[in-house]
């Protein structure tokens, strides 16, 4: 009797040594997790093409990631439908840091226009803000307009006769002139391309007469006289190109349009692996060398951020876009 009541309390012990051991574990996994991140190779998925500005700012925050970290962040391109194919790729990947979505404004954009059947806000979590940059006003060559006040004059001359291009219906870019279109009184015909390259040809070609291009996409264009810049659409001028001025002093007061990027991760992803990301993310934006090589690019890159910072200034460019939306005759139908 004696034997098999010390066998009782002894299972029982064990039982509670048990129970403890594991309970500890539990509570120590997401910081375990995290420090074992990453674990495997890192897909990072960008929805533009290659060549262009955000897949240029994808492969260098990879590069320099890649080099800190055991595993290589891989950049799969998945352009097309205005970032939604792209976004539908991440927000179906495994909520385990391993995929990761670089997006910009797009996803601002697409969280009221809606063309995704999901709460972006419930499906993405913000993780941190990388850059911004501007884009430049571009015209062909052959017009005679050399600043934006010229151009608009011109514009106004032939109304409803001058076409505009975009990558998209409902692109940043798309909305950015449309928004030039209203300030300035304008009534500009929208052509959607598939893409910023087959609307820069057509640019280059006469076919449209104005577009909204990255400085990196456009800027060797116009330096061999192939296109023609007039400004660039932030509020102040560009470190990159100097000598262009903003769209608001060259003849558009209160104009603006900025694009930030950013990194994503699938709802769901452990709290300690975002703050590790981040962590790796802002070490990387704050390297002199990282900062000089996008800014010769016209993309200026932001001070160190936490992911409830980039959370904060997403839902307020979507407070933006919003009131743009409320301006008449840019409903977000015009955009779908």
């Amino acid at each position: 009797m004696a034997i098999a009541a010390n066998s009782c309390v002894w299972r029982t012990v064990l039982l509670a040594l048990l129970f403890v051991m594991s309970a500890v574990y539990a509570a120590e996994r997401p910081g375990q997790k995290a420090k074992t991140y990453p674990t495997k190779p890192v897909r990072l998925i960008v929805g533009n093409a290659p060549g262009g500005g955000t897949d240029a700012v994808a492969r260098l925050v990879g590069q320099r990631l890649s080099e800190r970290w055991r595993y290589p962040v891989v950049v799969d391109n998945r352009g097309g439908g205005v970032g939604v194919i792209a976004m539908d790729l991440a927000a179906h990947a495994a909520p385990d840091g391993h995929t990761w979505l670089l997006s910009n404004i797009q996803m601002s954009i697409n969280m009221l226009i809606k063309r995704v059947p999901y709460d972006i806000r419930r499906v993405y979590v913000p993780v941190v803000q990388l850059t911004s940059q501007p884009y430049i006003a571009a015209v062909n060559p052959s017009l005679p307009a050399n600043s934006v006040r010229e151009f608009i004059n011109y514009a106004k001359a032939r109304s409803g006769q001058m076409n505009f291009g975009s990558p998209g219906r409902g692109s940043p870019a798309h909305i950015g002139i449309e928004l030039f279109n209203s300030m300035a009184g304008l009534n500009m015909v929208h052509v959607a391309y598939k893409g910023n390259g087959p609307a820069m040809i057509d640019l280059m070609s006469g076919q449209i007469q104005l577009l909204f291009g990255t400085i990196v996409s456009v800027a060797p264009h116009a330096r061999a006289g192939r296109l023609k810049a007039l400004a660039v659409t932030s509020a102040n001028r560009n470190a990159a190109l100097p000598e262009l001025p903003t769209v608001a002093e060259a003849g558009l007061p209160g104009y603006e349009l900025t694009n930030q990027y950013g990194f994503y991760v699938p709802a769901g992803t452990a709290a300690a692996v975002v703050a590790r990301i981040n962590r790796a993310c802002n070490e990387v934006i704050a390297d002199p060398a990282f900062k000089a090589r996008l800014a010769a690019d016209g993309v200026d890159v932001v001070g160190p951020n936490t992911a409830a910072d980039y959370k904060a200034a997403v839902e307020a460019e979507v407070a933006r876009l919003s009131n743009f939306f409320s301006t008449p005759g840019l409903s977000l139908e015009r955009f779908r």
